[in-house]
């Protein structure tokens, strides 16, 4: 066997013919491997990826742990001058010989064929020579072999890259050691790369940058390092890294995949610490498809697909990390969080995989699946895992969206297959694990999710969590964390509902501390209004109460409100009051229908921190009542319901609130005023007056006996209020309410209470001495406090209760007639009163403490002053006489009496004033006292004809009573008139002023009257006695005041307009005296001020106004008297005026009756909008008013009557009335009417839709005749730059005259369009209306610049096509083009670029929808029209046509042509081209039988296109459109036939078939179904030739005849012969072909050539016949060169043609000797 050395010379000798004669191949093989190698890759350091392709790809000892290093150092150990040196050791098994003799190749690899064992590059193949971009001279190192290569061409062969050479030194083996480390032995094989100076910097750069996961789907390699190795480490600047991997195998049979885990670490000497991942392994396979199958992947059946899936951060450096890998790492980043590795095609620069392949699409087709697959082996298959560990599994999901769109479509079919998926977890209270498609699972709030945990760490069962028609996210994977993850699968939150289902059917509520529980309000209260006011949770028994029993019960919010609107639960606004509340409660929880939030609650939501927010809603809206002590109180009260035993309680409640300081005072004193209180008989009695104490103990039942309140609406407390009690856990002591009672409730006894207006029972009978000083100690609080009422006071007065002595004799008098003297002054009494016993309070009885009550006893009656013993007496004598009436004796008895007493100096006040206001005086009035007794003079005599005043009766007592003038007066009596006007009014008679009462006395009562009114007396009685009659005598009689007038010399003439409707005070009857009371004949109602007096006409007025009487005189004596009273100081009243100005009195023009605030006073402005206007008009013809009218013109306008046209033009608004003859309407009329416009507008007068509707009518003149406003338009300045005033309906200027445009923004209000911009609407609807083609080109200008758009698509569009300057006609847009370049259309279209402008034409094509250009079926119209009517085109006409397809040309023009077109351009000889139809004509891709038909037919049936060719219209592209609308081609129409009929028993065999068959022709062949395009495999390539090569060739001396046929559609066939010099019968493997006599000519050849050519291609390529022109073409040429071999081969490398090796066995095998 051969050394490494002899095998490495043998190489160079025999391959390389290294000192033999020289290849002629060498330059040929010298070029290919540097192109190749230049090419492969676009990148300097792709070389690396090569060699690690290589490492992984070579083969290794069992239990040697394969590894790849490489190194680079600055030390020349090459010896080539190199800066650096790279060297790359690997422990493969080594270089065996096949292996460096395909490294001495072009195309040649030990691995070809092999992809099926796990091969992934080229073992040193061509990939190895890219190299050769950083290096010059690549060195090998392995099994014995030391060999070089060179990029220069070697001396000898002038070739270079795959020359060996063999290398003694530089480097030697120690060499490489030394650098390698002498520590360990070195590796099997090692390349040493000497670098090239400017591919150094790249090279440190890859290999800094390395990526540490360029081992992860490398199946061999373990280890792989980068390091730098230098004599002075500080010149380092590559990054050293050392990676290895681990794998843990676990192999899933089911789905015939496999997953394992691996694991990276890395050290980097720039890093301290190691770094590591782990990654999730997933490799599936699946079958290739039949449609995905390439020529590179044949052998291959299966696509190995894998997917890794890193667990933590992705190993990198600094870089992006790829996504795709073709078991190396490719450049392209996903954006996917795994890593797809599979056997992809890449492109030749291996930094991307090629997306539009098909066998990478179909591998991109498989990864969704095994993405799926391995998703699901993650996820589900990890049973002894919990859930929160997988939940990171999801950040594999590709969320984001791929850079490249191929990888997009991955995308969405993994998110289309995973929504199909039971893969996302539930929430599962069990050692059981859910996994749900995405639409059955829910998201639930992160607030609700920790409520939940807490729940569930407190012991509330979750079991049924997923039971509410969702199931529920795993919590671990319900976080803001995984939103896009969550989003991306599709994952919703529940809905509202939901959350009402979870807490019903849990223990959530009661089941969890009471901070949790308020969370859980807090988290409900925060989305009430968005989420859950309108669902189910209203229902939910949510909120703690504590119930009857003092258990904590729940109540559902829905169920909070009682039927009064009050809420049911109530919780206590202070802390300190919670628990008594709660107690309380309890005791009157059969009737408050309220129950308290549970304390512990309560006090947990005072330490609440988000207790602002949950306190709101409980308030509102869940209305839950919080309530103070107050509030508290103020409920039970509300809650009594007149039950005794909780009205008690409810007082005991309040004592002790009230001593334990939960209610104030106030509160206890606002409570108290009303509560509902028990009788003695155990009523609850909820109204009273009054509150007595229980009788049991008390004073007033040891005075009285029986309760005299009772009736009084007084509450006789019940003893209940005496008993202790417990309530609530508080004690109270017997009587221990009573002061509470007493104090707030008003609880009284005697003496502290009130006693009742009824008579004291106890005081008509003897009282004991305890019982009388009681009843003075009462009276003495009565008096200080309240009083005492009548019959109370009235019985202990009058009864007989006190004990006195009677002139020594005991008994009981009333107090009244009881006198409390001391002893001396009582022995007096008794002793001058002989005739009278007066009786002596006993003071023995009582003893002196009877003094201590002299207040109360002087209250109750008794006496104690001498004076009282006068009266006492008087008294006594005055019963005497009034026992019977006084006799006159008696009467002059009492006045001599009192005579002697003045006369005595004695005092006589109290005997007088005893009988002085009794009724013993007899006067004319009958028995009266002395007191208002008068005594008659002359002076009485006026007042005694109005008044009835009790004169004394001097015809019963004589004259002689006058001389008592002095006694009467003591006694009262009035003696002389002195002015006493109070009584005469005291004593009016009620019909004092009846029956005509003299002027006297009307005059002593309006003296009386002012008397009252001097001393601020108020005096009804003579008013009413004055309005109550006909007392005031007019010049119309006497009548009441009311009616009666007193004017003066201002305002007298307003009563003259109706004299006869006003009675006048007769001054002759009463003197000019009367006129100084006029305030007196005011009070009594007598109008004596204008402004009554207005008002009383005004009211005259009202009423004669609506009568027929009320005539001219009258509104002319009206307007006079106005004018006269106008020109005093009198004001005329707003009623008065209002009345005036709305009575309906002035006569109009309109023949009725106005007010005058709705006239006119007519005027010379008014004249010219009266004849357009109804308007009312005072009538001031001679038949009413007259001109008369006028001078009161002022007065009219004061009271509202229109003067000026600016005061009036409301009315014009309303009544505007225009003729029924427009042209009658006069210009001054309507600038009148716009005058009256602009006043209104300008006064901000709204413009009603009547008047809008009313000048809506045509009545404005237009140039255009008379329009409405609307249909109008006001020409200015700003229109005359683009159109004339006749352009549109303007208005008529010279008509109306300049004035008109003063107006613009009145005409603007009523519809008038005045801006330029707003008229095109109007302009556009009267172009139809013009045929001046300068105006039409006008209006359009005008439409055009202003932006005009027809309102809707109805919009008639129309286009003037003039004839001349003043003809045409309007055409719609559809019969118009703008441009019609060709000049094809003139009788199709009217084409509008022959008549407009240029700048109109984006006006015709956007507004008016003109076609800037004749359409697809325009042209398609028009080749219909020329079928029918014209013979033949013109060679302008057929090329524009047909240009215009080309450009047009896709598929609908093609689906249009091929159903409507008929006829088709055909070649002519003439000028003119002539039409056929399209199944007559044909394209002649063939152009012998083309001059075969050409030259036997009369008539052309080829079809035209344009010689020389024009860039518009390329012959290519119109053959292709020809063919596309059913035109044939002339080779596929032709019926072909031999006429020859050839006998092969006749015919000579070739004997040497090679001849014509040769080797050269089929190496040719083989070459070209080689091409990738062809996607043949060398089996097919091979079965394709067979067929020729088993072709027998006979020779015929004469020409082969052939007989070509074609069907026309008139049924004719059309048929021409011809001869052919060779034709071949593939069924029967014959070649004939006609012998060729030498010398051959060129013309001969080149048919030889090409029927050849054709027959052999036709044969070979029957299944693929789009390649045959091409193949035939290259036997073309190779029948040329004689099927030369160096001939062919050149013809095959200019083609960039090559056959494989397995075509060269095949070849050799078939042309092999013998």
């Amino acid at each position: 066997m051969a050394t490494p050395k002899q095998h490495i010379d043998e190489i160079r000798r025999t391959k390389f013919s290294i000192g033999r004669e020289l290849n002629p191949l060498t330059e040929d093989l010298h070029q290919a491997v540097k192109n190749l190698s230049a090419e492969l890759y676009t990148k300097d350091v792709h070389f690396l990826m090569e060699l690690i392709q290589n490492a992984e790809d070579n083969e290794y000892t069992e239990g040697v742990n394969p590894s790849l290093e490489l190194i680079i150092t600055s030390e020349d150990i090459t010896g080539t001058g190199a800066p650096a040196t790279l060297l790359i050791f690997n422990n493969e098994k080594g270089f065996s010989s096949k292996n460096i003799e395909s490294i001495c190749s072009v195309g040649r690899s030990t691995k070809k064929g092999n992809r099926k064992r796990g091969y992934i590059g080229e073992k040193a193949g061509i990939g190895f020579k890219s190299v050769f971009l950083i290096t010059a001279q690549p060195y090998i190192f392995s099994n014995g072999y030391q060999i070089r290569f060179n990029e220069e061409p070697c001396p000898h062969t002038n070739l270079g890259y795959i020359i060996p050479e063999w290398i003694e030194e530089n480097p030697t083996l120690a060499d490489i050691k030394r650098i390698y480390g002498s520590h360990a032995a070195l590796p099997t094989t090692t390349i040493i790369l000497p670098l090239k100076p400017d591919k150094i910097k790249a090279v440190k750069q890859q290999l800094s940058s390395i990526q540490p996961e360029v081992l992860l789907f490398l199946s061999k390699i373990k280890q792989f390092s980068v390091k730098e190795v230098n004599e002075d480490p500080s010149l380092n600047t590559v990054n050293a890294i050392s990676i290895s991997s681990e794998i843990n195998f676990v192999t899933r049979k089911n789905i015939d995949a496999e997953s394992y885990t691996l694991h990276l670490s890395t050290d980097e000497a720039s890093d301290v610490n190691e770094k590591e991942c782990g990654y999730y392994m997933w490799r599936q396979k699946f079958p290739v498809r039949q449609e995905n199958q390439v020529e590179r992947r044949l052998e291959v059946e299966e696509w190995v697909i894998t997917l890794a899936f890193p667990f933590g951060e992705r190993l990198n450096r600094g870089v992006s990390s790829p996504g795709v890998y073709a078991f190396l790492p490719t450049e392209m980043v996903t954006n996917f969080p795994f890593i797809i590795q599979a056997d992809f095609v890449l492109a030749s620069s291996r930094e991307t995989i090629l997306l539009d392949n098909k066998w990478n699409q179909g591998i991109l087709d498989c990864v969704p699946s095994a993405f799926v697959n391995a998703f699901n082996s993650l996820i589900t298959t990890s049973e002894d895992v919990p859930v929160s560990t997988i939940i990171p599994m999801f950040r594999f999901l590709p969320v984001c969206s791929s850079f490249y769109p191929k990888l997009d479509a991955v995308r969405d079919s993994i998110k289309e297959k995973l929504l199909r998926e039971n893969i996302i977890p539930c929430q599962s209270y069990s050692d059981q694990k859910i996994f749900r498609k995405h639409c059955e699972v829910g998201r639930l709030t992160p607030s609700f999710w920790d409520i939940l945990e807490k729940g569930s760490k407190q012991g509330v069962s979750l079991h049924s969590l997923s039971s509410h028609g969702k199931y529920i996210l795993n919590s671990s994977f319900d976080t803001d964390e995984y939103d896009d993850v969550l989003n991306f699968l599709g994952v919703e939150p529940v809905n509202s509902e939901w959350y009402a289902k979870c807490i019903r059917s849990s223990n959530l509520v009661l089941g969890v501390a009471e901070e949790d529980y308020l969370e859980l309000l807090h988290f409900i209260a925060k989305n009430w209004v968005s989420s859950f006011h309108r669902t189910d949770m209203k229902n939910v028994p949510l909120l703690k109460y504590v119930g009857p029993d003092g258990d904590v019960v729940l109540c559902p919010i829905s169920n909070l409100t009682m039927w009064n609107g009050l809420s049911m639960i109530c919780m206590s606004s202070e802390s300190q009051h919670i628990s008594w509340m709660i107690d309380w409660n309890r005791e009157f929880r059969r009737v408050t229908d309220r129950y308290f939030i549970p304390k512990s609650t309560q006090e947990a939501i005072g330490c609440f921190s988000k207790r602002a927010t949950l306190l709101e809603w409980l308030k509102n809206p869940v209305k839950v009542c919080v309530a103070s002590a107050y509030d508290f109180a103020v409920i039970l009260y509300g809650s009594l319901k007149g039950d005794q035993q909780l009205a008690i309680a409810y007082v005991h409640f309040l004592y002790h609130s009230l001593c334990q300081l939960h209610l104030t005072e106030g509160n206890v004193g606002s409570l108290c005023g009303s509560i509902p209180l028990v009788d003695n008989y155990g009523h609850v009695i909820t109204q009273r007056n009054g509150v007595l104490v229980p009788a049991n103990g008390s004073k007033w039942v040891e005075l009285m006996g029986a309760n005299p309140w009772r009736e009084l609406g007084y509450v006789q407390l019940g003893e209940d209020y005496l008993r202790p009690a417990t309530y609530a856990g508080t004690v109270t002591k017997e009587r221990q309410l009573m002061t509470f009672l007493k104090t707030h409730v008003a609880a009284s006894d005697i003496p502290d209470i009130s006693p009742p207006n009824t008579e004291l029972s106890a005081a008509y009978a003897p009282l004991t001495k305890k019982n009388s000083f009681l009843l003075l100690d009462w009276i003495h609080s009565l008096r200080y406090n309240r009083g005492l009422p009548d019959k109370f006071w009235m019985s202990l007065k009058t009864g007989s209760w006190l004990k006195i002595s009677l002139s020594g004799s005991p008994g009981y008098r009333p107090p009244s007639e009881s006198f409390l003297f001391d002893s001396s002054a009582g022995d007096l009494l008794q002793d001058e009163s002989v005739m009278i016993d007066i009786p002596l309070i006993d003071q023995e009885f009582y003893g002196s403490g009877i003094n201590n009550y002299k207040e109360e006893l002087k209250t109750i009656g008794v006496m104690f002053e001498y004076s009282e013993v006068c009266q006492f007496v008087g008294k006594h004598v005055l019963s005497l006489a009034t026992a019977s009436a006084l006799t006159k004796s008696n009467v002059f008895q009492i006045l001599n009496f009192i005579r002697f007493l003045r006369l005595k100096v004695l005092p006589a006040d109290e005997f007088i004033h005893r009988i002085k206001d009794g009724r013993w005086l007899k006067t004319s009035c009958g028995d009266r006292s002395p007191v208002g007794s008068v005594l008659f003079d002359q002076e009485w005599t006026a007042a005694s004809q109005i008044s009835d005043i009790p004169f004394i009766d001097q015809n019963h007592y004589g004259k002689e009573i006058l001389c008592y003038k002095m006694e009467l007066q003591l006694l009262g009596v009035v003696v002389g008139f002195n002015k006493n006007y109070q009584l005469v009014t005291d004593h009016l008679k009620s019909q004092a002023c009846s029956n005509y009462p003299t002027a006297e006395a009307i005059l002593l009562i309006f003296e009386c009257m002012r008397h009252y009114e001097r001393n601020s007396i108020s005096y009804n009685r003579p008013v009413e006695a004055l309005k109550g009659d006909k007392c005031l005598k007019t010049n119309k009689g006497y009548k009441f005041p009311c009616e009666c007038f007193l004017p003066n010399t201002d305002w007298g003439c307003l009563l003259k307009v109706f004299s006869n409707d006003f009675p006048l005070i007769d001054e002759d009857f009463y003197g000019t005296k009367i006129l100084s009371y006029r305030n007196e004949l005011k009070q009594a109602g007598v109008v004596v001020e204008f402004e009554l007096a207005a008002q009383r006409f005004s009211s005259v007025f009202k009423n004669c106004a609506s009568s027929s009487s009320f005539g001219r005189e009258h509104v002319l004596s009206f307007l006079s008297s106005y004018r006269q009273i106008s020109n005093t100081n009198n004001t005329f009243p707003s009623d008065f005026r209002r009345i005036i100005c709305e009575s309906e009195w002035l006569q109009t023009r309109l023949g009725i009756r106005r007010p005058p605030n709705e006239c006119i006073l007519f005027g010379p402005e008014w004249e010219p909008v009266s004849s357009i206007t109804l308007l009312p008009f005072i009538d001031d013809s001679d038949n009413y008013y007259g001109q008369g009218i006028h001078e009161y013109r002022e007065e009219l306008k004061s009271l509202g009557v229109a003067i000026k046209l600016e005061d009036g033009v409301k009315f014009v608004a309303t009544s505007i009335f225009f003729p029924q003859d427009p042209s009658t309407i006069a210009p001054e009329s309507v600038l009148s009417l716009l005058q009256c416009i602009q006043i209104l507008l300008k006064d901000g007068y709204p413009l009603t839709d009547a008047f809008q509707k009313k000048v809506s009518r045509s009545w404005i003149k237009t140039v255009a005749g008379y329009k409405s406003p609307d249909q109008s338009l006001l020409f200015g300045s700003d229109w005359g730059s683009l159109l004339r005033r006749n352009d549109g309906p303007f208005i008529d200027q010279e008509f109306y005259g300049n004035g008109i445009n003063n107006y613009k923004e009145e005409l603007k209000t009523i519809g008038v369009t005045v801006e330029v911009s707003d008229g095109c609407s109007l302009i556009a609807s009267y172009l139809d209306f013009h045929s001046e083609f300068s105006t039409i080109i006008r209006v359009y200008d005008y439409l055009h610049k202003k932006g005009w758009w027809p309102s809707d698509d109805n919009t008639p569009r129309r286009i003037w096509i003039p004839n001349g300057s003043h003809n045409g006609a309007w055409i719609g847009p559809e019969k118009c083009v703008i441009h019609d370049k060709d000049g094809l259309f003139g009788s199709q279209l009217n084409v509008l670029e022959k008549h407009y402008e240029s700048e109109l034409f984006a006006f015709f094509s956007g507004v008016m929808r003109v076609k800037s250009h004749p359409s697809v079926d325009d042209y398609l119209k028009l080749w219909k029209d020329w079928e029918d009517s014209k013979e033949q085109l013109s060679l302008s006409e057929c090329s524009s046509f047909w240009a215009y397809i080309s450009k047009h040309w896709n598929k609908s023009t093609e689906n249009t042509l091929s159903d409507c077109l008929s006829k088709v351009p055909v070649e002519s000889g003439s000028d003119g081209i002539l039409l056929s139809s399209k199944h007559d004509v044909f394209i002649a891709d063939d152009l012998q039988l083309k001059h075969l038909f050409k030259e036997s037919l009369p008539d052309s049936i080829f079809v035209w296109y344009p010689q020389p060719s024009i860039p518009s219209l390329p012959r290519t592209k119109l053959l292709d459109i020809y063919r596309k609308i059913g035109v044939r081609k002339i080779s596929e129409s032709v019926q072909k036939e031999d006429i020859t009929k050839v006998e092969v028993s006749e015919l000579k065999q070739v004997p040497e078939k090679g001849t014509v068959i040769g080797k050269g022709l089929v190496k040719l062949i083989l070459g070209f179904l080689a091409d990738p395009s062809m996607e043949l495999e060398a089996g097919q390539r091979q079965e394709a030739v067979k067929g020729l090569l088993d072709l027998k060739v006979f020779e015929t001396e004469s020409a082969i005849e052939v007989s070509y046929a074609l069907s026309m559609s008139s049924g004719n066939i059309e048929s021409v012969k011809a001869s052919r010099v060779m034709r071949c019968d593939w069924e029967d493997s014959k070649f004939f072909m006609q012998k060729m006599k030498k010398p051959i000519g060129h013309k001969s050849k080149i048919e030889h050539a090409t029927i050849f050519a054709k027959v052999i291609s036709e044969g070979v390529l029957r299944e693929k016949e789009e390649h045959i022109d091409a193949l035939s073409e290259l036997i073309k040429l190779a029948f040329l060169l004689d099927f030369d071999e160096e001939g062919v081969g050149y013809l095959m490398r200019s083609k960039n043609i090559q056959i494989f090796m397995e075509d060269e066995e095949f070849l050799s095998s078939a042309f092999s000797m013998g």
